[in-house]
Formats: C-alpha cells, sequence, structure tokens
C-alpha cells in the first residue's frame, strides 16, 4: 500500500514536470541552452562590442567618422550608417548605445528605407524586415527563427549565441528595431529591478 502510494506520487510528480517542460517555449530552451554554455560572444559590428567602455565607443565612431563611413543622425543621440542590404535599396542605419557601468549592454538598432512612402510597396516594412534579418545573417551567420506573441500581433526574429540575444521586429511603418543585448547583463539588472 505505501509503496503504491510512492508510486503513484512519483508518476504525478514526474507527469508534472514533463508537462512544465513541454509548457516551456522553444525560446526559453534556446536562450536557457545559450546562457548555461558559457559562451561569450561580444561582436556587434563596425568594430563595436558589447562590453566596450563608453571612451572606446566615441573612439572608434570618430575614427569612422572621419573615415566617412559614420554621420551624426538625425537626433543628438544617434550614429547613421548606410548599409548594404541584400536587396540593394537603399537604406539608413541608425544606433547608439545603452551603457551599464560604463559599458554598452544594449544596442538599438533602427533601419529605414530612403524614400519610403506608405503607397510604395516595394519599400514595406515587411520587405525591410526580410532585408535587415539578411543583413544580420551575412554578419552573425544563420540561425534567426521566428518568435511571436499569441495573437501575432507582435513577429520577431531572434537568434542567440552565448550571451548575446539579437531581435528583429517592426516598430512601426516604416522601421525595423534590432536589439543586440548581453542576456546576462540584462537579466542582472531585471533582477535588481524586482
Amino acid at each position: 500500500m505505501i509503496r503504491n502510494r510512492f508510486y503513484l506520487r512519483f508518476a504525478k510528480v514526474t507527469f508534472l514536470l514533463i508537462l512544465l517542460a513541454a509548457c516551456q517555449s522553444e525560446y526559453q530552451k534556446i536562450e536557457e541552452r545559450e546562457l548555461a554554455s558559457g559562451k561569450e560572444v561580444n561582436e556587434l559590428f563596425l568594430g563595436l562590442q558589447l562590453g566596450m567602455d563608453r571612451k572606446g565607443f566615441y573612439e572608434t565612431c570618430w575614427d569612422l567618422n572621419k573615415e566617412g563611413v559614420l554621420t551624426n543622425g538625425p537626433t543628438e543621440l544617434s550614429v547613421e550608417y548606410v548599409p548594404e542590404l541584400p536587396s540593394g535599396k537603399p537604406a539608413r542605419m541608425r544606433f547608439y548605445p545603452k551603457f551599464e557601468n560604463e559599458k554598452i549592454y544594449l544596442m538599438p538598432v533602427e533601419f529605414t528605407y530612403d524614400g519610403w512612402a506608405p503607397w510604395n510597396e516595394e519599400l514595406a516594412v515587411e520587405k525591410l524586415r526580410e532585408d535587415v534579418v539578411g543583413y544580420f545573417e551575412n554578419l552573425y551567420g544563420e540561425g534567426f527563427f521566428e518568435v511571436s506573441n499569441e495573437d501575432k500581433s507582435l513577429i520577431a526574429f531572434v537568434k542567440i549565441d552565448g550571451n548575446r540575444r539579437i531581435r528583429i521586429f517592426k516598430k512601426d511603418l516604416s522601421t525595423i528595431r534590432a536589439e543586440i543585448v548581453d542576456l546576462k547583463i540584462q537579466k542582472q539588472l531585471e533582477k535588481e529591478a524586482s
């Protein structure tokens, strides 16, 4: 009798563990696996790195500006670059990092096609998203996967390499936003905030 209760309890616990594991999203599994790998991937683009100090960021941008690679963006806190997208359509890439302890931990990047207009289907934001995913695949390799919320109103393409997560999503009618973050630092900040 005691043995039967033990087996029944063991079976229930095992079933619950299996059910919980099945409920965990594919994204969560990939994130946990990559964070547990201990792999450090800090490459951003144009010689910039996650973990780069503020001074190094400004010096790198200044040098690239003198070479004509980068320019000042339309706002005070943005740097502008003209990327070569897979489609060949002219576009702008604007970025400016967020720092934690004077080091880059998050790099938000926004892309827009030059000459975008709501009636121009060739420059639609969905085509821009495909272009940006292709551009990032050229930089970081393949492996982006689609993640969406339940009603599919937000679709993002994500790639996680060790500590670095890249998310690409539609910001508005003309803009695609990418966020490249050091997941370890982001999780630490979230933990401190709660």
